[in-house]
C-alpha cells in the first residue's frame, strides 16, 4: 500500500532546512588546516601592517580571504585571494582601529553575545545551530576570524550608542514630525531595501576598493546571499542585521541610490553607487505604497514525525506506516500538534518562526493548505521523503503592515543618527592613526 502523496517531496518548508553541513574535524581544536595555495609558504606570520602598534600578519589576511571565499561558494585559490587582498587589508585596519577604540573606552562585549550574534546569522542562512562553525572549519578557516569581526561590530555599535548620548532618544516633537512626514507620503512608493557600504579611506584607493565592489556584485549576483556578504564586508551600521535597511522612502536615501533604487526591478543587485565616504552596493527586495500594505499573518505549529529511511511511495516500510498512523491520529489545535512534536522526538522545532506573511508562504500548496486551515485545527498529514509534517494555525490576523507607529518612528532616527555618527567617527580614527603598510 502506497502512502498519500498530499504535498509529497514540497511540504516541508516551514521546517529548518536539513542541508548536510560538514562535520567539524575530530578533537575539536580552533587549529586551521591548510588552505590550498597555501602549503610549503613559510611567510604567513609576516607582519603586513602596523596599526596603531598593533601588528596584522598575512595569516590574518590568508584567513579573511579563505573567509570570502566559503561565503561565495568558491575555492580560495591564488588568483582569488590575491585580487581581493587589498580590500580585505584595509577591512582588517579598520576593525584593528575600531576595536582599539572599544578597548581604550572599555567597552566589554561578552563571548554569549557574538554566540548570540552566529544564531542570527544561521537562521538568517537557513543553517541549523553550529552550522555554521562547521562550515568554517571544513573550510580550513579557525571559527575566531569571524567570531572577531563579530566582536568588532557589536562593540562599535555599543560605542556609538554611547556616544550618541542625549541623541539616542528622539524628542516628542522629533517623533512626532516623522510621523506626520510618513502619513504625508501615504500612496507614494518605498522600498525594503539592504545595503553594503564599502569606505575608501583617501582618493588613491578608490580604483582598487571599485574593483573589489566590482567583484562582490558579480557574486551577489552569481547567489552568494546578500546578508552573509553584508556581515563579511560592509562597514555600516546595518551590517549584523545583514546590511538590512527596513522600509524606507526614496528622500531618505542617498540621492545617488534613490536614483537607482526608484528604477529596480524587486530582487536586484544594483552596480556600484558611489556616496559621500565610499561606494554602496544595494539589493532591492520589495516595492510598495507607503502606508497600504495588507496582509494576512498567521502564526503556526508543525509537528515533524521522521522516517527511518528514506520513502518509496509505492513500498512504504511498516515504520512509515505507522509513523502515518500517529500523524493521522493528532488532533486539535497548537497544544496537540506540539506535543507530537515532542512525542516524535523533536527533529525540528515546533515553532517555524513566529509570525508569517501566508502571501509568502510556500510552497503554493502549502500556502492553500494553510489558508484554508481553521484556527485550532490540525491538518492533514503532509507527505515528505524524510517523514510526516502535521500544521496547525494557532493565530490569523489581517494588518496593514505598512502603518508607522512612534516606536517606528524613534527607531527610524536612531538608526540614521547612529549611521551618521559611526562614518564620522571610522573618519576621525584614520586621520588620526599611525599606519604603518610593509607590503
Amino acid at each position: 500500500m502506497a502512502l498519500p502523496a498530499l504535498l509529497l517531496a514540497g511540504g516541508a518548508a516551514l521546517a529548518q532546512p536539513s542541508a548536510r553541513q560538514p562535520a567539524p574535524r575530530p578533537g575539536g581544536g580552533e587549529a586551521s588546516a591548510p588552505a590550498p595555495g597555501d602549503a610549503n609558504r613559510g611567510d604567513t606570520n609576516r607582519i603586513v601592517a602596523v596599526v596603531n602598534g598593533d601588528v596584522v600578519t598575512e595569516a590574518e589576511v590568508r584567513s579573511r580571504a579563505r573567509l570570502f571565499a566559503l561565503n561565495v561558494g568558491l575555492q580560495p585559490a591564488p588568483d582569488l585571494t590575491a585580487r581581493i587582498r587589498p580590500q580585505i587589508l584595509r577591512q582588517i585596519i579598520e576593525e584593528r582601529l575600531r576595536l582599539q577604540d572599544i578597548r581604550r573606552r572599555r567597552i566589554p562585549v561578552g563571548d554569549d553575545e557574538v554566540a548570540e550574534a552566529i544564531g542570527d546569522i544561521e537562521k538568517r542562512n537557513g543553517l541549523p545551530p553550529g552550522g555554521l562553525r562547521a562550515q568554517l572549519r571544513a573550510a580550513g578557516i579557525e571559527p575566531r576570524v569571524l567570531y572577531d569581526q563579530l566582536r568588532s561590530q557589536l562593540g562599535w555599535g555599543r560605542l556609538i550608542r554611547g556616544m550618541m548620548g542625549p541623541n539616542a532618544e528622539p524628542s516628542p516633537e522629533a517623533v512626532q514630525e516623522a510621523v506626520a512626514a510618513h502619513a504625508a507620503r501615504v500612496g507614494q512608493p518605498e522600498f525594503l531595501v539592504s545595503e553594503i557600504f564599502v569606505p575608501v579611506e583617501n582618493p588613491s584607493s578608490a580604483a582598487e576598493t571599485k574593483r573589489f565592489v566590482d567583484d562582490v556584485i558579480a557574486r551577489l549576483r552569481q547567489g552568494l546571499p546578500f546578508a552573509l556578504a553584508a556581515t563579511q564586508f560592509s562597514q555600516s551600521q546595518t551590517a549584523l542585521q545583514g546590511g538590512d535597511l527596513g522600509w524606507i522612502s526614496a528622500e531618505r536615501l542617498d540621492p545617488e541610490v534613490a536614483s537607482v533604487v526608484q528604477r529596480m526591478p524587486p530582487g536586484a543587485v544594483s552596480n556600484a553607487v558611489e556616496v559621500p565616504g565610499g561606494y554602496q552596493i544595494i539589493q532591492l527586495r520589495q516595492k510598495r505604497e507607503t502606508g497600504r500594505e495588507n496582509a494576512t499573518m498567521v502564526t503556526l505549529r508543525q509537528a515533524f514525525l521522521p522516517f527511518s529511511s528514506p520513502l518509496d511511495p509505492q513500498n512504504p516500510t511498516e515504520q512509515q506506516r505507522a509513523t502515518l498512523a500517529r500523524a493521522q491520529a493528532v488532533r486539535g489545535g497548537c497544544d496537540a500538534v506540539e506535543a507530537a512534536n515532542r512525542a516524535a522526538g523533536n527533529a525540528r522545532p515546533s515553532d517555524p518562526g513566529g509570525e508569517v506573511r501566508l502571501e509568502t508562504l510556500g510552497p503554493p500548496q502549502l500556502r492553500q493548505l494553510v489558508g484554508g486551515l481553521t484556527p485550532g485545527r490540525a491538518s492533514q498529514p503532509i507527505v515528505t521523503p524524510e517523514g510526516i509534517l502535521v500544521v496547525a494555525v494557532c493565530s490569523r490576523e489581517t494588518r496593514n503592515l505598512a502603518s508607522f507607529t512612534p516606536e517606528m518612528a524613534k527607531q527610524q532616527i536612531v538608526r540614521d543618527r547612529a549611521e551618521n555618527l559611526s562614518r564620522q567617527q571610522s573618519r576621525d580614527l584614520r586621520r588620526r592613526a599611525t599606519i604603518e603598510m610593509r607590503g
